[in-house]
């Protein structure tokens, strides 16, 4: 059944009375902070003697304030410290005014959260007021009906072997007409590359082509600037800081006055719609004077099964852009990073690799074993989605027995999974390809998945990646691509950097990834 796709009407004087009362609890809180500060100071000798202790202090009325504050820029890693400390690997955390958030790496509750009781749990009011200026109504921000609408259509779309094909064809070209000889000319000329860059122009390239038949050509060789890509880029990053405020209705208060980041994220939003929106105009008129479909990129897809809204149509794929734009390149990011450091691993991915075609067809990719154990085990350690949160709707007890009150932000950390010694063991900080493997009858590796409430890495229940297969496929084609010929090495003069995992709404290294390209001879023989 077609269901009408309509936005909530924001009347103004629901926007003034909002403002009112976001800015009476403002001035609440900075009337009451004075005495509380003296409060804090009294006990500082109490704070100090028990530094040791990992857990944050919680006060009255500003909750774990000061801790949340200190913690901004590592916000990932403290929570991960937080959860290791924990015997059920769960912690709730006490915000300004009462407000709290439970965080888990507790398997069994993850599986509560996102199957057992997966209707308790909805993206929920939160997420989406913080995303939907930037995407809406789209797959990735509702609930309900209009989540499972949006679900049906776009898993009947990306079940299709011509989409498959599609996606196979688009990427090919865009590794062999831009990326390979973008390594090939940094090589020649013994140029620094940031390749955590290179792979998100590229990764850009090829979701844009996927997901609306646009070519955006970021991965040309000038490295070109383009306004819809540095747009998706702040718009992405300072909706991200919404979450990350540590006094949330601080954003609500600099959109309302349009102050601030909130006035760059309304800029940079305006024009990623206004030229998605024009895309879709321009894909309707192109598909109106034909009489069959010869584009199969996504919004041609949606749009030729009637449905032609383009609000719908524009909400929709700048969900699938936002899905397809960062995970992949992050993943291969610090994929390539622990390649480098670990050329052991290199050398068991190359002997896999020399026994494929150069331009291996899907069958040969899909049998690249140790490839996708490598990438399994890369994410666990980097996932590109490092936390996840779900709204409880109504009172609840998890598994392992924390009290969940109806309101309450529960927070999945696939970051803090991959490091819980409980699920991988003591080797868990070991980038060890091999523990997704096993031996078949004839000495062959094979591969042995986790349950994905375990490695949840791609979401799991009812709102699993739908891309995950075509995800998989990308990357290594891009790994065997790129190791056929040539050698990844780090730029950096110090052997002993670690670059630093930074938590937006996804994962990047700080900094970016600067590396030097090497002509490999090791498929000269």
């Amino acid at each position: 059944m077609y269901i009408m796709y309509q936005i909530p009407p924001t009347p103004m004087s629901t926007a003034i009375t909002m403002s009112i009362q976001l800015l009476t609890v403002t001035v609440i809180f900075f009337l009451t902070l004075p005495f509380l500060l003296l409060i804090i100071n009294k006990n500082s000798k109490s704070r100090k003697s028990s530094a040791s202790n990992v857990l944050p202090k919680r006060y009255p009325i500003i909750g774990s304030y000061f801790a949340v504050k200190s913690n901004l820029s590592n916000r990932v890693q403290w929570i991960t410290q937080i959860l290791h400390n924990c015997p059920t690997a769960t912690y709730t955390l006490h915000h300004v005014l009462g407000y709290r958030q439970i965080f888990t790496a507790n398997p069994e509750n993850v599986r509560h959260i996102l199957k057992t009781r997966f209707s308790n749990y909805p993206k929920g009011s939160f997420f989406t007021s913080v995303f939907f200026d930037f995407l809406g109504n789209g797959i990735f921000n509702v609930d309900g009906e209009s989540w499972k609408f949006e679900r049906q259509v776009s898993s009947h779309e990306f079940n299709t072997k011509s989409l498959r094909k599609f996606v196979e064809t688009i990427v090919d070209t865009e590794l062999h007409d831009r990326l390979i000889p973008m390594l090939s000319g940094a090589a020649s000329d013994k140029t620094v590359l940031d390749l955590q860059d290179v792979l998100q122009r590229f990764a850009f390239d090829n979701v844009c082509k996927i997901a609306f038949g646009h070519d955006p050509a970021c991965l040309l060789p000038s490295l070109p600037q383009t306004e819809f890509a540095d747009a998706f880029e702040v718009a992405t990053q300072l909706s991200s800081e919404r979450f990350r405020a540590p006094i949330l209705i601080f954003w609500k208060i600099k959109r309302f006055f349009n102050v601030g980041s909130e006035k760059c994220l309304k800029i940079a939003i305006s024009r990623v719609r206004d030229f998605a929106k024009k895309i879709v105009r321009e894909k309707k008129q192109e598909l109106a004077g034909k009489s069959s479909l010869e584009s199969v990129d996504l919004l041609s897809r949606f749009l030729n099964s009637g449905h032609s809204d383009e609000d719908f149509a524009t909400d929709i794929v700048i969900s699938f852009i936002l899905a397809g734009r960062d995970t992949t390149s992050a993943a291969l990011t610090w994929f390539f990073w622990l390649i480098y450091k670990h050329p052991e691993v290199e050398y068991e991915i190359l002997k896999e690799i020399k026994e494929k075609s150069d331009m291996p067809v899907y069958e040969e990719v899909k049998d690249m074993v140790y490839v996708h154990a490598s990438l399994c085990e890369s994410m666990r350690l980097y996932p590109p989605v490092p936390t996840d949160g779900k709204l409880a709707m109504e009172d609840d007890v998890l598994p392992d027995g924390t009290v969940v009150k109806k309101g309450t932000l529960v927070t999945y950390a696939p970051y803090a999974m991959g490091r819980m010694e409980k699920i991988w063991g003591s080797d868990w900080s070991m980038f060890k390809p091999e523990r997704w493997l096993e031996r078949d009858e004839a000495g062959k590796w094979r591969f042995v998945g986790r349950d994905p409430y375990t490695y949840p890495v791609f979401q799991a229940g009812p709102r699993i990646c739908l891309g995950k297969e075509m995800a998989f496929l990308q990357m290594k084609r891009v790994v065997a691509g790129i190791l056929r010929r040539f050698k990844v090495v780090s730029a950096t003069e110090d052997d002993g950097f670690q670059p630093v995992f930074l938590a937006y709404l996804t994962a990047k290294m700080k900094g970016g990834f600067p590396i030097k390209v090497e002509r490999s001879s090791r498929f000269m023989d």
